[in-house]
């Protein structure tokens, strides 16, 4: 349950949002209006160019895709278990998104459409960080799964169930986070072009920096 997560988790539920509203805004304004930070658009697109015959579309679609699942691999590999708890290569992971979104700002800022694929890949990755502890299913690249699991929650509450207030919470802060950072992306994209990445890849450092000696403090 929800109730066995450590009290950080809404901490870094809080800001791995705020990185993938960041980010997918920035895709949505400039990687020909793409998203990276979730799937269903891409693969909808991806079976729309079928029929318009449009082969270098797909194979870039596809790119995205599989890019997506390359980054949720390596987190794959990385972390293993399913209890969220300090030890685990949880550094490790964010220092390799930060890594993918600045490889991804290189090819961007040279007009290459690579980079898209190193977003979607860090998405990929940051999305398989933390999807699936203690019987709690958090998203933080997309807020669809977290509607629906909140709308389902209230729905139970007003048949007269319980209602657990920390995972609504958890919930809350997702959806708030994610719109604050795509609010945030799009103002800073508007400014600084793609420079505004710098901002989510030193966040990812930041905070596996912290993560790393927080964890060695409490071993």
């Amino acid at each position: 349950m929800i109730s066995k997560l450590p009290k950080w988790v809404e901490f870094g539920a809080f800001i791995l949002a705020l990185v993938a509203g960041f980010v997918n805004a920035i895709g949505l304004l400039s990687f020909e209006h793409q998203s990276v930070s979730h799937l269903s658009g891409t693969a909808t697109l991806l079976g729309t160019s079928f029929l318009n015959a449009s082969f270098q579309s797909a194979i870039h679609l596809l790119g995205i895709l599989l890019s997506f699942l390359f980054g949720s691999i390596i987190a794959g590999f990385l972390l293993h278990g399913s209890t969220l708890k300090l030890g685990r290569h949880y550094d490790t992971a964010l220092f390799l998104e930060s890594a993918l979104l600045l490889i991804a700002l290189w090819f961007l800022s040279v007009g290459s459409p690579y980079g898209q694929f190193f977003s979607s890949a860090a998405c990929g990755l940051q999305n398989a960080l933390a999807t699936t502890y203690s019987g709690a299913v958090i998203r933080t690249t997309h807020v669809t799964g977290i509607f629906t699991d909140l709308g389902i929650m209230l729905g139970e509450f007003m048949r007269g169930d319980a209602l657990d207030k920390r995972k609504a919470k958890l919930f809350l802060i997702i959806i708030i986070s994610f719109i604050f950072g795509g609010a945030l992306g799009a103002f800073l994209y508007m400014k600084y072009q793609f420079m505004a990445l710098f901002l989510p890849i030193c966040i990812c450092l930041s905070i596996a920096v912290v993560y790393r000696v927080y964890s060695k403090d409490h071993s």
